[in-house]
């Protein structure tokens, strides 16, 4: 599972992973949808503590940034989102379940502010599973937030609107209208798994912590519930750009759990106080959780400081001093002292060369050592570096979007569709015709 800005890691290394090792590549592109597979949140959820997972997930990342405003409104925006989403979960077609419908549901829910008696579809919706089933999550959920004046429901529409924006995109809404990726799988066989973000524009790049927040959980289940408590492949998640992709909630605690389950994280941060600026007090857990830690070098104060105090410690070196006195009496005296200096100061490490690199891993004492050489890698020749005209990755190859052509030499089943007034339905307009509503031209 790797997290590649610009995609540079699956030019490099996809062709070898697929030929010479035999991985199963699946690749997200948030930069070009077009050259993406298809990535379905929902089709991940099972039962109501996914739905609240993900509802976590998704606000967590789409807060925006600043200081969050009042928490009633997010506490709110929940609560219909939980009901949305189970409705679409238990009670929709398997077509509809996906992002799409959760927007086109929210976009359909009008509200009369001086009118507290009118229903818009989605309450005909409601108010017929209701009937079905009374104490299900998705009525209790929806009944919790009817429960706000038609002034303040208005609100939280517009802030479930704002908030699901960039869902609304036609091509990311393409992508999200079913799953190719397959993250509860990818222990079970060799994957690999690329996520293609962009270094500059980060509009994307929640949905990394979305899927990462998914498949930390659904690798965990899988390994107790299918696998006897390990995964049969081990899962390697290489999260790069980790300060600009996202939260995953409750990542403090996932660390200390995956590895048991053959899963291990490697987080890559441009320096500490990003860590910490994302995951506040958890981020010492974090970090506590990992059994090496690589420094490559860097000039940020707080985590050359950091390195100097807390990781390298001190070495004890010898003080020798020397004393002479001259009068009537002349006397000498030589004193030797033991004492403790830094490993290394800050200052050395901010004017560390650019070829080499510290260590720490559990249990030892800190290496200095040099980077290691790419060049000297006996693979280093199946990949694009060495040899582009070969070994480059094709994306356009592995994701064709064209249809392919029949063969005449099998048999089809033709099917004629008739609409019985001659007018078309549009897709948009019947996604919310669900068969919950007693008159079902109440609201036409």
């Amino acid at each position: 599972m790797v997290v590649d800005p610009k995609g540079g890691v699956l030019e490099q290394a996809g062709s070898f992973l697929q030929r010479k090792k035999g991985y199963k590549i699946k690749v997200f592109n948030s930069i070009d949808f077009s050259r993406s597979m298809h990535y379905n949140p929902l089709a991940y959820i099972r039962n109501e503590a996914d739905i609240l997972k993900f509802v976590n997930t998704l606000i967590a990342n789409t807060k925006g940034e600043g200081k969050e405003g009042d928490p009633f409104w997010t506490k709110s925006e929940t609560l219909l989102y939980c009901a949305l989403i189970a409705y679409i979960i238990f009670e929709g077609p398997d077509e509809d379940k996906n992002m799409n419908t959760l927007v086109d549901m929210i976009s359909g829910m009008e509200v009369k502010e001086d009118d507290d008696d009118f229903m818009n579809a989605v309450d005909y919706m409601f108010a017929g599973l209701e009937k079905r089933k009374p104490d299900c999550f998705a009525v209790k959920q929806y009944k919790k937030y009817k429960l706000a004046s038609g002034k303040t429901a208005r609100s939280i529409l517009i802030s479930c609107g704002a908030r699901l924006a960039p869902f609304d995109i036609p091509q990311l809404r393409e992508i999200m209208s079913y799953d190719e990726m397959e993250l509860d799988k990818l222990g079970d066989r060799r994957t690999a798994a690329f996520f293609i973000i962009s270094d500059t524009d980060t509009t994307y790049n929640f949905i990394v912590a979305l899927a990462f927040s998914q498949m930390f959980n659904l690798l965990c289940e899988r390994a107790d519930n299918v696998h006897g408590g390990r995964l049969p492949h081990h899962v390697r998640v290489l999260w790069d750009e980790a300060a600009n992709t996202g939260q995953v909630p409750n990542l403090e605690k996932l660390v200390a759990v995956i590895r048991s389950r053959e899963v291990s994280l490697t987080l890559f941060y441009q320096q500490l106080a990003q860590c910490k600026a994302i995951y506040d007090k958890n981020a010492e857990t974090i970090l506590g959780n990992m059994d090496s830690v690589v420094f490559l070098g860097g000039r940020e104060a707080s985590t050359i400081k950091e390195i100097s105090e807390n990781w390298l410690g001190k070495a004890t070196i010898s003080m020798q001093t020397e004393g002479r006195s001259r009068g009537q009496s002349e006397s000498y005296n030589q004193n030797t002292q033991r004492l403790g200096r830094e490993l290394m100061t800050p200052a050395e490490l901010a004017t560390m060369p650019g070829d080499r690199c510290i260590l720490q891993l559990r249990g030892l004492p800190p290496f200095y050592s040099r980077k290691y050489d790419l060049k000297q890698h006996p693979n280093y020749r199946y990949t694009a570096e060495a040899d582009k005209k070969k070994n480059a990755f094709s994306l356009e190859r592995l994701i064709c979007r064209r249809i392919k052509k029949l063969n005449p030499n099998e048999q089809y089943t033709v099917y004629e569709a008739d609409v019985p007034d001659g007018t078309p339905i549009d897709e948009d307009e019947d996604i919310l015709n669900y068969d919950d509503l007693d008159d079902p031209d109440a609201f036409v």
